[in-house]
């Protein structure tokens, strides 16, 4: 019942500025059209492999939607901030986890952004490009999950990233670090099979294909289920660092200010 009260209290917060957000989904739309039309361009003189011009095109849009479900979190899920202030030592002494605290209050944040951004600007895409969606449940269910784990994933990853604040001034370099290697690694601008080999077998040696190509390739239905098994595998192993960091972080509360 706590974790849910925090994720309804942080998808409540949100819904104060819907409109601005709404607001704010036209120019995200606006980036992905523009990312569509330069695959229209290279479609006229090329192939575009097994996706096609139209499947291009679909990629891109569910890319862009899926950004706000497994690549727009929170900032060290607010970590920074409370080291800045002081809260963090606060935070430290409450009678629950602070992994799954942050967690809790992380997942209203998506729910809301899934509500209110990504599916919005998915419809924006399938109605000006006349997008196909999957015929086939079981499609959708994988590409579902796959996003949800896509998800957590990236809380661990961004709870990680938070964490180091307790030993730097300043972990925006890492968020923004983060996100750079996610447009590359994760599928975002291109397919990763047509990344140069070595780029690809980088790739794949990090979480990085599930946050974002994983869910796309089931989506579009060139891949079944098999690959959520890697992202289970990097979900376990992440929850490990994070309940190991924050033993840490127990023993080390360094105050910065506040």
């Amino acid at each position: 019942m706590l974790y849910f009260t925090l994720a309804s209290k942080a998808y409540s917060r949100n819904l104060q500025y819907r409109g601005a957000h709404m607001v704010h989904n036209l120019a995200s739309a606006m980036f992905g059209y523009m990312y569509a039309c330069l695959w229209i361009g290279i479609g006229a003189d090329h192939t575009l492999g097994e996706y096609g011009t139209q499947g291009m095109i679909s990629y891109i849009a569910f890319t862009q939607s899926s950004l706000w479900i497994s690549g727009f979190l929170t900032n060290g899920l607010g970590i920074p901030l409370t080291v800045r202030t002081g809260q963090i030592a606060l935070d430290l002494m409450r009678p629950v986890h602070l992994f799954t605290h942050l967690m809790a209050r992380e997942w209203g944040q998506i729910a809301y952004q899934f509500v209110y951004k990504s599916i919005p600007i998915y419809l924006l895409f399938s109605i000006v490009f006349s997008l196909d969606w999957p015929s086939d449940v079981s499609t959708l269910f994988y590409a579902a999950l796959g996003l949800a784990s896509a998800a957590y994933l990236s809380i661990c990853m961004n709870y990680i990233i938070g964490a180091t604040s307790m030993w730097t001034t300043e972990s925006s370099w890492l968020h923004w670090g983060n996100h750079a290697m996610m447009n590359l690694l994760a599928g975002f601008f291109i397919p990763l099979e047509w990344l140069p080999d070595w780029l690809q077998q980088l790739a794949w040696l990090s979480p990085y294909p599930f946050l974002l190509y994983v869910p796309t390739r089931i989506y579009l239905g060139f891949e079944d289920g098999s690959l959520l098994w890697g992202t289970l595998l990097w979900c376990v192993f992440m929850t490990l660092i994070c309940l190991a960091i924050t033993q840490v972080l127990r023993r080390k509360v360094e105050v910065q200010g506040g």
